[in-house]
């Protein structure tokens, strides 16, 4: 258990949870990472098979294809987050304001670019991610590469941190906030808990839905985002019509990370994970597999990647990562 305490009025989970994306937290966070957004420039990154994924990349020496001797931090979003997202922001503005160079990646069909892609996003695309990273490493070499993500994209980051070595991927560090571990407890979770957790996602998720719609109003099967209750239902209706997976239980298992999923594990890895988590279960860490180069710190409170230690909403895990990556 690592100390993390916050002020009282900030040890609840939903305050932490909702703070961390809340509008009120915005300009705080913009001003913090002022100088890494004027440094940022949009980028295509080719992932191969004909998959496109958009990033935006800040740097300290603007020329491309020049050797940095700084280092490089790719930075993941959660599910229905982007790159714009203020807990990436946070992140971002934190790694460069010490020096280094970050490139923030959007999913498929996150951000504005529900238009690269024909085929939807679903959480078992991690070859496109690895493509993306390696690519990302072609584009703009460095010293060393780090690589970091929250939620949904902590889950990708451990998982290209497991496959980086055999793809080619020259990976110093990962780290992982609030990874989703084992998504069936997640999906439960979410439908079971405080309910405005699971309103935002599907309220999210169905504009998103709506986006791709308009951009390729052929796919008949998109008409349908209304008229579901769960994200349990919705999920299984796109699995059934928009992936090659069986049934749902098999979509779900497909992008968990316990059980011997990290068991050959290489990258050293760092997983921050709250104890109060209202979207990610904690017991489901011990079901991770324990590769020496695997670190897990976890925290009495902090929610679902909130870990705000102050009433100027800084982020005690953005810290955490700098110094993960700098040591």
């Amino acid at each position: 258990m690592n100390q993390f305490n916050p002020p009282a009025l900030l040890r609840n989970p939903h305050v932490q949870s909702i703070l961390n994306s809340i509008k009120l937290r915005r300009p705080l966070v913009a001003r913090r990472a002022k100088g890494m957004q004027a440094a940022a420039a949009s980028h295509i990154i080719d992932c191969g098979n004909g998959v496109r994924l958009q990033g935006y990349f800040s740097g300290h020496n603007s020329k491309p294809h020049t050797p940095r001797p700084n280092d490089l931090c790719i930075l993941i979003h959660g599910w229905e987050g982007s790159s714009e997202s203020s807990y990436l922001l946070s992140a971002a503005g934190t790694l460069w304001e010490q020096g280094m160079d970050v490139f923030r990646l959007n999913l498929r069909d996150h951000g504005s670019t529900h238009h690269l892609n024909e085929g939807l996003f679903h959480s078992c695309r991690i070859d496109e991610v690895v493509g993306a990273v390696l690519r990302v490493q072609s584009l703009f070499p460095h010293t060393r590469l780090f690589l970091a993500g929250f939620s949904l994209g902590g889950n990708f980051a451990l998982r290209l941190a497991a496959r980086a070595p055999a793809a080619g991927i020259v990976l110093t560090k990962a780290a992982a906030i609030c990874p989703v571990l084992y998504p069936p407890r997640t999906m439960h979770a979410m439908e079971n808990g405080l309910q405005i957790y699971h309103r935002y996602f599907m309220k999210k998720w169905r504009t998103s839905l709506r986006v791709k719609r308009r951009h390729f109003p052929h796919l008949k099967a998109l008409h349908r985002t209304s008229g579901f209750h769960t994200i349990g239902e919705m999920t299984r209706y796109f699995v059934e019509n928009f992936t090659d997976f069986p049934d749902l239980m098999t979509y779900l298992n497909g992008y968990a990370i316990t059980g011997g999923a990290l068991a050959h594990l290489q990258v050293p890895s760092l997983v921050i994970a709250s104890l109060d988590d209202p979207i990610i279960p904690a017991k489901d860490l011990s079901q991770l597999a324990s590769p020496a180069c695997l670190e897990i710190k976890t925290t009495r409170y902090g929610g679902h990647c909130g870990f705000l230690q102050n009433y100027a909403l800084t982020s005690w895990a953005d810290r955490q990562i700098l110094e993960f990556f700098t040591v």
